[in-house]
């Protein structure tokens, strides 16, 4: 997503999460012909331990040129309602965690600058989400469950129509997510949203 890439331009992302202590960083690319990295379109920042969420997307490390931003508008609410804005400011979405249906498995909506629903995205399967929860009781395995080859994948869904997948890889260190959505031919959500909640999914939820 830098100056030369317009991420609506595009369909599939993959997303790098850095290794940090304090906070939680990331990255955005392009996928190259083969599958493997290719052009990197952004760098993303998250500082752990604010009294509201507050997620900023840059061209580069510098941080000089912002590009995006996830900001909470409660603090400490789990029906907590995020804006996402552009970098001049103007709001391009929202994104509200729905959290009865996320007791069973993350749910989230997605919204347009309006506030009116688009689209939702939620664990791809009921039975594997309910396996995760249910490891993350156990002692001392909940301390690794995130290294467990358990899947963790989300579907974007229009009503029932599935229009796109993040799918998380597994047995790695760090947080690694394939992002496909060319099933939304007709290009519902703005990829700028896509990316953001891309985030927002593991870093909202302390991966």
């Amino acid at each position: 997503m830098s100056a030369l890439i317009n991420p609506n331009d595009h369909d599939r992302f993959l997303l790098r999460q850095r290794i940090k202590l304090v906070i939680n960083q990331y990255e955005f690319f392009l996928p190259s012909e083969d599958g493997n990295l290719g052009e990197r379109l952004c760098f993303v920042e998250q500082k752990r331990f604010k009294f509201k969420e507050d997620i900023r997307f840059y061209t580069d490390e510098s941080k000089t040129q912002e590009l995006l931003r996830i900001k909470a508008r409660q603090r400490f609410d789990p029906r907590a309602t995020y804006d996402v804005t552009d970098d001049l400011g103007m709001k391009i979405g929202e994104i509200q965690k729905v959290f009865g249906a996320s007791l069973l498995r993350s749910t989230y909506r997605m919204c347009n600058a309006n506030g009116e629903e688009i689209a939702i995205t939620t664990e791809k399967s009921l039975g594997v989400a309910l396996a995760r929860r249910i490891v993350g009781f156990i002692p001392y395995v909940e301390n690794v469950a995130d290294w467990l080859p358990i899947p963790y994948h989300f579907v974007f869904k229009r009503g029932e129509q599935i229009i796109g997948q993040n799918t998380r890889q597994l047995w790695k260190i760090r947080d690694n997510y394939d992002i496909d959505m060319s099933a939304d031919t007709d290009r519902v959500l703005d990829r700028r949203l896509v990316l953001a909640i891309a985030v927002g999914m593991d870093a909202l939820q302390a991966r």
